[in-house]
């Protein structure tokens, strides 16, 4: 049977032919607007794939979902007393409903879609998401600054979105649509956030700071424990076990028991208390205003003296501030297990893995000549407990770092022996070696 002969192609062709989507009218706003509520979305809001908001994530967009001319950003409300309980299986269970139910209200609203003749996809809320690429750039859409950008809140100090209604008890959403809508929504004028500083007290680790510091790092190391890196490390620590009893002896019965749970169920949070003691939202804040107390004592006072293990590198900011703040909690030291495979990771995860304490008196300046696959050269700047990157080499150098690319990189992830490497100038050093050896104690493993 010849193509233009079957049932299916003989029927398509009898129908009227459709106008192709770049030819389509725009979609009415407020219209596409009711069909996101009405499959399930708090709230929502459109933003073009030409907003300045997304100049850092247009590529990669368009590199999934070429056809994106529309991003459709949407909220879905969490159960508050689930997400500020101390019970962490509680507020999990809420969190894997919460993101189940954003995936399929985005789901649903492309099935709307489709049914329009539109093309569009709904990438992940959270997980699962490109790991082939770990530990690079995993997500095909960032959600948080199209939030932003569609007016469905602000991010606070605790670097989540807080809503001007539901306040940062939401889980957000995208759909990447390839038409155009009516109108495009705009950013709020103002922040939600009360700047209380309730989620600096809260946070085990010390991750915020009072000056608007985030440790990126002490974040992703405890609160991330069972997901990604944290999940490779405790392999490694099977891996590395030379029976069940030296197992025991590092990882406890418990720990075993929750990576069990998280394979099983789904991985689960260690804290995400910034976000359960948030007072922030016009329906959140009315009970804070009107008894701040009772607010501290019924939702921050209990993560604070909850008895919990905290995961720390040792030597780390979390390691200093939950000695100091939270002694009785337990502390377990683990390994960072962000291990840059190119030069680009390494340079961009720096700021990232950066620990102000141990830069608390280093001034020194470092330049990097990187050879072979990879060819970079750039400069490393640590004073005033920052740390910044630029390309080239500017000032004067106290070390000077000159390697082949995948020996730097190697012994970063504790695969090449730095003596090794020094021995057969695959590394090479100008300058004192305790610059580098400060160097590290800024960016600990």
């Amino acid at each position: 049977m010849k193509l233009e002969e079957h049932p299916t192609v003989r029927q398509i062709r009898s129908r009227p032919v459709a106008v192709p989507a770049s030819e389509l009218p725009y979609l009415d706003a407020e219209g596409l607007r009711q069909q996101a509520l009405a499959v399930g979305a708090d709230d929502v809001g459109f933003v073009e794939i030409g907003r300045s908001a997304l100049d850092d994530q247009r590529a990669d967009i368009l590199r999934h979902v070429p056809y994106t001319r529309t991003l459709i950003s949407y909220v879905v409300r969490m159960n508050r007393e689930a997400i500020r309980t101390p019970a962490r299986s509680v507020a999990n269970l809420e969190f894997h409903h919460a993101g189940d139910e954003v995936n399929e209200v985005g789901r649903r609203l492309v099935r709307v879609l489709e049914e329009q003749g539109i093309r569009a996809v709904n990438p992940s809320m959270g997980f699962p998401m490109e790991m082939d690429q770990f530990p690079g750039k995993l997500w095909v859409v960032s959600h948080k600054p199209v939030a932003e950008a569609a007016g469905l809140g602000r991010m606070g100090i605790h670097r989540s979105v807080i809503h001007p209604r539901f306040g940062s008890f939401v889980l957000l959403g995208t759909v990447l649509m390839e038409a155009e809508v009516s109108a495009y929504s705009q950013p709020i004028d103002y922040n939600p956030c009360l700047e209380c500083k309730l989620c600096i007290a809260a946070c085990p680790v010390g991750a915020l700071s009072n000056d608007g510091h985030f440790n990126f790092s002490t974040c992703y190391t405890h609160n991330y424990r069972e997901f990604m890196g944290g999940f490779t490390d405790w392999v490694e620590q099977v891996a590395e076990s030379r029976g069940r009893l030296d197992y025991r002896q590092r990882v406890s019965d418990a720990e075993s028991a929750s990576m069990w749970q998280s394979l099983a169920f789904g991985a689960n949070y260690k804290a995400a208390y910034c976000l359960a003691v948030c007072p922030a939202g016009e329906a959140v804040i009315g009970p804070y205003l009107a008894d701040r107390k009772a607010h501290v004592k019924a939702y921050v006072d209990p993560l604070q003296k909850k008895v919990e293990a905290l995961y720390v590198l040792a030597g780390s900011d979390a390691e200093i501030h939950a000695r100091k703040r939270f002694p009785h909690k337990r502390q377990v030291r683990v390994r960072n297990s962000l291990r840059p495979r190119t030069v680009e990771q390494f340079i961009q995860g720096l700021p990232l893995l950066f620990q102000r304490a141990p830069a608390a008196e280093l001034d020194a300046t470092y330049h990097f000549a990187l050879t072979g696959p990879e060819t970079q050269s750039f400069t490393v700047v640590i004073r005033d407990q920052t740390v910044r990157v630029t390309p080239g080499h500017t000032g004067q150098a106290n070390l000077a770092v000159m390697a082949d690319s995948q020996t730097w990189l190697g012994f970063l992830a504790g695969e090449r022996s730095l003596s090794w490497a020094l021995l057969r100038r695959r590394i090479r050093l100008n300058g004192s070696p305790r610059w580098l050896i400060r160097f590290g104690r800024c960016f600990p493993s």
